[in-house]
């Protein structure tokens, strides 16, 4: 998918066109994007500082040495195949600290309800600021037709599920209901540590760096550069959706992010180049986090594990 929207972006341009982003990738002021590189670092930091509280209160001692590489490998495994992100989280600190997997996984599953509420929350804002700009851009880009076919179809599966869980005797579910107990004690985690505000801070302070990251970018072409709260909101929220639900929004992101940016009146090849330097810019230091902290792991644990 996201090679596609690669493709397809791309064939709506023009040679000229083409020719006018690559000069916005030369012309751009990339001091902008060196600081907004730091604000994802200290989002990459709190997120793994904020997972020991979970952890603790489940009554496991981790070294933050391993829970930063594990979110950074997380972040680096999301890249190719989404979510698979959470799982490797969950199977790093099995491996080198012996946490169960299904009650770190539900940590993990906690960690990420919590930021969807948070999400949610942005996405509120927006479509009380934004009206108007929202209902268009989502009758745009979404056929009403094609998005109430496709509610109905989760929706008939999801009773499916609960249907099965419920009440069917299958091994299946016998051993999902097995797994998911841990699973449940992970998540109830959020609700009843005592470092509930400590939790919630780092929360605010991973956000914080999320809109940082973003709102720093925005300087590097002065076309983007007076664009006022609302657009910066609206599309920092459009961006993280695209984010969320692709492979850390490969194609999807610039795609999106231009698209929405010519209400702004922000040119698609000004729009164009943004979304893909900020892209670019966050997935090299995703890729060589991740990569550092896959090689340097085993090293760390050097001393507990055979490396084979």
């Amino acid at each position: 998918m996201g090679i596609f929207f690669v493709v397809y972006a791309y064939q709506q341009f023009s040679e000229e066109q083409i020719i006018q982003i690559k000069d916005s990738f030369k012309s751009a002021n990339y001091s902008y994007i060196y600081i907004s590189i730091g604000f994802g670092f200290v989002g990459a930091f709190a997120r793994a500082y904020r997972w020991r509280f979970t952890l603790e209160h489940l009554g496991y001692k981790v070294p933050f040495k391993n829970q930063f590489c594990a979110v950074n490998i997380g972040y680096l495994m999301n890249m190719f195949v989404p979510r698979s992100g959470e799982i490797s989280r969950a199977v790093v600190l099995t491996k080198y600290n012996q946490v169960p997997f299904d009650k770190g996984f539900g940590t993990i599953v906690a960690e990420r309800v919590i930021d969807l509420i948070l999400l949610g929350l942005f996405v509120g804002v927006v479509f009380f600021l934004q009206f108007d700009i929202v209902k268009t851009f989502v009758l745009d880009y979404i056929p009403r037709d094609k998005a109430i076919f496709l509610v109905m179809i989760l929706l008939f599966l999801g009773g499916l599920f609960i249907w099965g869980y419920r009440y069917s005797k299958l091994k299946f579910f016998l051993v999902l209901k097995q797994k998911l107990s841990g699973l449940q004690e992970g998540i109830l985690s959020v609700i009843h540590m005592k470092a509930k505000w400590d939790f919630l801070f780092f929360t605010f302070v991973i956000w914080g760096s999320y809109i940082m990251t973003f709102y720093i970018s925005i300087f590097a072409f002065p076309e983007t550069s007076t664009l006022n709260f609302e657009a910066v909101i609206t599309t920092f929220v459009v961006g993280s959706i695209a984010i969320a639900f692709t492979n850390n929004g490969l194609g999807s992101y610039p795609f999106l992010v231009s698209k929405i940016l010519l209400f702004y009146e922000i040119t698609a090849t000004t729009g164009t180049a943004f979304g893909w330097i900020l892209w670019t810019s966050q997935a090299v230091f995703t890729i060589v986090l991740g990569v550092v902290s896959l090689l340097i792991i085993p090293f760390l644990n050097s001393k507990k594990h055979i490396i084979s």
